[in-house]
């Protein structure tokens, strides 16, 4: 099952749901919402810094990704970036196949 990093930062508004609704009622929300897709939450951490959330989310597929992250973007309570990550194996097979490729210039 495909993986992803979530990384995000809440919005003035959404920082306000957060403290009225506390760190487990968003736990709840994001579980509702991958486990509807067939996904699995692997992790979830809230941090202070550049990012406020931390997860790493299995989806079975890349469109459920994108699926959520337009919906949690359209809300405008998180500003978000997910990354598809990648098992050894499957740098592993990358790394295996011929590519057919010319850098630009003379």
């Amino acid at each position: 099952m495909p993986k992803f990093l979530i990384q995000a930062t809440y919005t003035t508004e959404g920082t306000k749901g957060l403290l009225s609704e506390g760190a487990s009622g968003r736990r709840d929300a994001v579980e509702q919402v991958v486990t509807g897709l067939g996904g699995k939450v692997e992790a979830m951490y809230f941090a202070f810094g550049e990012d406020d959330i931390v997860l790493i989310i299995d989806f079975p597929d890349p469109v459920s990704m994108a699926a959520v992250s337009l919906t949690v973007k359209a809300s405008g309570a998180l500003h978000t970036r997910a990354t598809p990550l990648l098992t050894i194996d499957e740098i592993d097979e990358a790394a295996r196949r011929q590519v057919s490729f010319r850098a630009p210039g003379p």
